[in-house]
This record gives structure tokens, C-alpha cells and sequence, in this order.
């Protein structure tokens, strides 16, 4: 904090005495205003300013800063319900933040200062003796702003940045307003991001399509919304992709990660680590083309698929006996590690499988006319395709 000011001017004055007092002349007043609102502000609560957001429109197709307000508090509730090793009371604290998260743009300081939106408003719910996270949350919910920019500083913050953003996002495509091209009037985009960047750096146990789906029940009396949670989720899968290329991960990496469309984004990192380091063993490309006919065997087949009727006493070969016998051996391991978190040992684990494999392509017919036989053969497809597909889809891979 400092008393002067810096001024920027395209001229170069032989005395620049005018400049400054010019300047100063114009900064006292503003200052002046802005002590006078801000004194004047805090002789209301920002609990009296609550029933003036019904009277403040928020869009014409969803309502008043009221009615989002309530769907924001409603949405920020069962995100904090879902939060893992959460702040006590979370719950109750991200409810009230909620409710007067946007009071402060009521207030004449926000008024003359709309950039002080937020921060104005912790400074108010600090003079009101709001909870002290609750303060904070309301000046943090607009994070993350911009590429870079720091996250909510607390579960209560997280929560309901996460809850703005979603309804922002679930309300307006909702109502059919979607980015188009370059067009993005309403920095869906960026809301986007953001949403990303929160649950893969701090959103540890939120599914995405569990919190997306209790986005859609908050927008019930609004006339013409349809749930878009299908194409919101499709929309931040497309924006991930794009920012993990952009950090420097390979097209067929992100590519292989996001094909199984992980619900917990903070394991996200974790599983292009290990595809990464599975790309780089001598028997990865073999496994991944396998992968790859594998799956074109299952997609063209009328059988079981899921592996659930396989039978090893109805194998004859000896290529499938031997492949069942060691998938037997590497499956409950890649279980047991990618259940531990250990993404890339799980990955490495299946380089096991490429002698088995390889022989059983070579040596057995898949689609034998024996109906039972076929069947079997499918179900020990489906269970290696399982086997190998716990981390990212293996296929992708394929060149």
C-alpha cells in the first residue's frame, strides 16, 4: 500500500507540475466518492440487500439475480455435500455465501466500481461478522478469472465458484445459448476452463456427471430449458482436450485418457502419466494394436461382449488356454494397482500380455462356427479388453 499513484501520459511536458496536479485534481474526488459509498454501504447488512436481487434482471430467458441466486445456493449445497474431507458445517457456510455472493452488486461502491464486485462484497460480509469464510468465498467465486489465475482459497470458495460456474454454464445451454465458432458472448468458454482447472486441481471424489446432473433439477420452473447435461459434458471434455495439448501432452495421449470419459478429472493427470509411460515400452505398440482388433472383433459381433459368460472349461487351444491363464494371472494385479492409484505400474503390468496375445491371434480362430465355442471366445475378448482399458483406452494408441 502506498499513497502515491503512477501516471502514464503520451506527452513529454519541459515541466510536468501540470500533469500531476491535473491528475491529482481528478484522483482526490474519486477517492473521495469512493470513501463515501463505502462508508454509506456498510450502514446496510448485506442480508437487508437480499430480496433487491428479485428486482434486478439476470437474463430474460432464466429470471432475476433472485432466482439464480437460489439455484446457485441450491447447486453450491450438494457440491459441498460431496466434497471429501470437507470443512465442517461446509454445507451450511457454502449456502450462505451463496445467498449473498452477489448482494454486493447492489451496493453504490459496486455501482461506481463494478471491478470491485467481490471484493467489496468480503469487505461488507467482514463488517456484518459473516462467518470469515464465507467472506472470503464471496470475494473468491469468481475465480478462476483468467488462464493463471488463482483458485478459491478454501472448500467453502471452491464450492461456490463451482456452483456459479455450472449454472452459468447448464442454465444458458440450456436455453439453446451455446458458443458458436468464434462467437462466445457469454465467455462460456472461459466459465469452462475454469470449472476444469477447479475439479482437476482440487476436486478430488466430484464426479462430473453426478454434480452436472444436480445442475439441471435447480433450473425446474424455467419455461424452455431442456437438460443439457449430456452436451455440457461433451463441452468440457472438448475444452480439456484442447488445454492438455495445449501443456504439452500428445493428440493420441489425451486422446487415449478421455476416450473412457473419466468422471474424476483430478485423476486425469495421473493416467496421462502412466499412458505416457506405457507409449514407451518395447511391447506398447503391439498391445495397442490388439487392443485396437480386439475391439473391432467385439463391435462386430452379435455376442456376449462384457465377458460375464466366459467359461475356461470350454477352451480347446492351446494359444487361448495359455492367454486365459495369464490373463487370469494380470488382471486381479492391474486391479489391485489401478484400485491403488498406481496408473502407471497398472499400464506396465499388461506387458505380460504380449506373447499370449500375439500367439492367440496368430494360432486361433475367433469366430469359429462351433455358436458356443464363438461365444467363448468373445467373452475371453471382452475380458481382456476390460483388462487392458482400466486406465485409458489402449486402442488410441494404435497407429
Amino acid at each position: 500500500m502506498t499513497h502515491q499513484f503512477l501516471v502514464v501520459s503520451n506527452i513529454s511536458p519541459a515541466d510536468p507540475s501540470a500533469v500531476i496536479e491535473g491528475n491529482e485534481r481528478v484522483v482526490r474526488p474519486r477517492l473521495a466518492d469512493a470513501q463515501f459509498f463505502f462508508e454509506q454501504d456498510r450502514k446496510r447488512a448485506l442480508e437487508s440487500r437480499v430480496p433487491g436481487l428479485d428486482r434486478v434482471v439476470y437474463h430474460a430467458k432464466l429470471g432475476t439475480q433472485g432466482e439464480r441466486m437460489r439455484r446457485v445456493q441450491a447447486l453450491a449445497g450438494a457440491i459441498a455435500g460431496k466434497m471429501t474431507n470437507a470443512t465442517p458445517g461446509l454445507v451450511d457456510l457454502a449456502e450462505r455465501a451463496a445467498r449473498l455472493a452477489k448482494t454486493d452488486l447492489l451496493t453504490d461502491m459496486v455501482g461506481e466500481f463494478p471491478e470491485l464486485q467481490g471484493i467489496m462484497g468480503r469487505y461488507y460480509a467482514a463488517h456484518d461478522g459473516e462467518h470469515p469464510l464465507v467472506a472470503e468465498a464471496i470475494e473468491d467465486h469468481y475465480k478462476p478469472r483468467f488462464s493463471g489465475d488463482a483458485l478459491p482459497r478454501s472448500d467453502v470458495g471452491f464450492a461456490l465458484a463451482l456452483a456459479d460456474k455450472t449454472e452459468t454454464l447448464v442454465g444458458l445451454f440450456g436455453i439453446g445459448e451455446r458458443p458458436t465458432g468464434d462467437k462466445d458472448p457469454f465467455a462460456l468458454r472461459r466459465h469452462a476452463l475454469g470449472i476444469i482447472r477447479m475439479l482437476m486441481e482440487r476436486g478430488a471424489g466430484i464426479e462430473l456427471s453426478s454434480f452436472l446432473g444436480d445442475a439441471a433439477p435447480v433450473f425446474g420452473g424455467v419455461a424452455g430449458f431442456s437438460d443439457p447435461s449430456a452436451d455440457v459434458q461433451t463441452f468440457l471434455y472438448d475444452r480439456l482436450a484442447n488445454l492438455l495439448r495445449e501443456q504439452g501432452w500428445t493428440a493420441q495421449e489425451v486422446d487415449a485418457v478421455l476416450a473412457l470419459r473419466p468422471q474424476i478429472l483430478s485423476d486425469v493427470p495421473r493416467r496421462l502419466e502412466a499412458v505416457h509411460a506405457f507409449s514407451a515400452l518395447p511391447e506398447a505398440a503391439a498391445l495397442a494394436a490388439a487392443n485396437k482388433r480386439v475391439g473391432n472383433i467385439l463391435r462386430k459381433s452379435d455376442g456376449v461382449k462384457d465377458g460375464s459368460g466366459f467359461n475356461s472349461g470350454g477352451l480347446v487351444e492351446p494359444a487361448e488356454i495359455e492367454l486365459a491363464q495369464a490373463l487370469g494371472a494380470v488382471a486381479p494385479q492391474v486391479q489391485q494397482l489401478y484400485a491403488a492409484g498406481n496408473d502407471t505400474a497398472a499400464l506396465k503390468a499388461l506387458a505380460a500380455l504380449k506373447t499370449p496375445v500375439d500367439t492367440f491371434f496368430d494360432q486361433v480362430m475367433v469366430n469359429a462356427d462351433d455358436p458356443a465355442l464363438r461365444a467363448n471366445r468373445l467373452a475371453l475378448l471382452a475380458r481382456l479388453q476390460n483388462a487392458m482399458n482400466q486406465v485409458a483406452d489402449l486402442s488410441r494408441l494404435a497407429t
